[in-house]
């Protein structure tokens, strides 16, 4: 029997509800909206930093580079 996974969610939501939450599983990252936790996107950890700098660029500013290799 496998342990229930333990979901983290931003302390900027609050009781919202309204938010994505994560948890680390076997080398990859669970992804979910609270809203609805029956949908769960997987991607590993370099994916997901990527995709955090990418957000925070200033708009216009994504380089080619930057793109995950398909």
């Amino acid at each position: 029997m496998t342990a229930p996974l333990t979901w983290q969610k931003s302390t900027y939501s609050q009781d919202q509800g309204e938010c994505v939450e994560l948890t680390a599983h076997g080398g990859a990252v669970l992804l979910r909206e609270s809203d609805d936790p029956s949908v769960v996107l997987t991607t590993t950890r370099s994916n997901l930093a990527r995709f955090l700098r990418l957000l925070k660029l200033p708009h216009g500013h994504h380089r080619q580079t930057d793109r995950p290799a398909n």
